[in-house]
């Protein structure tokens, strides 16, 4: 069964929170996920009064980003592969 953000414990959750309202950075010529724009975070944890713990939480958002880098770089070849074998 699959975990639900509620599972996880304060940090994670802010973690995840946050990472979702940061930016994707794209290149742009072939589509490939670069991972967040970090240059909001200061002001995020400021927003939601994050004194303590910023560095937990820092490190559980960048496992979140190399989670999601992984799988979009998974997803951007599979597409490829697609799409070169119905081309070629």
């Amino acid at each position: 069964m699959p975990l639900a953000d509620g599972d996880f414990p304060y940090e994670v959750q802010v973690a995840f929170l946050l990472y979702s309202m940061l930016s994707d950075r794209w290149e742009g010529m072939n589509g490939i996920y670069l991972g967040k724009d970090w240059n909001s975070l200061e002001v995020l944890f400021n927003i939601y009064e994050i004194h303590k713990d910023r560095s937990i939480i820092l490190y559980f958002m960048k496992i979140n980003e190399i989670h999601h880098i992984e799988a979009a770089e998974t997803k951007r070849k599979a597409r490829e592969k697609r799409e070169s074998r119905k081309n070629g």
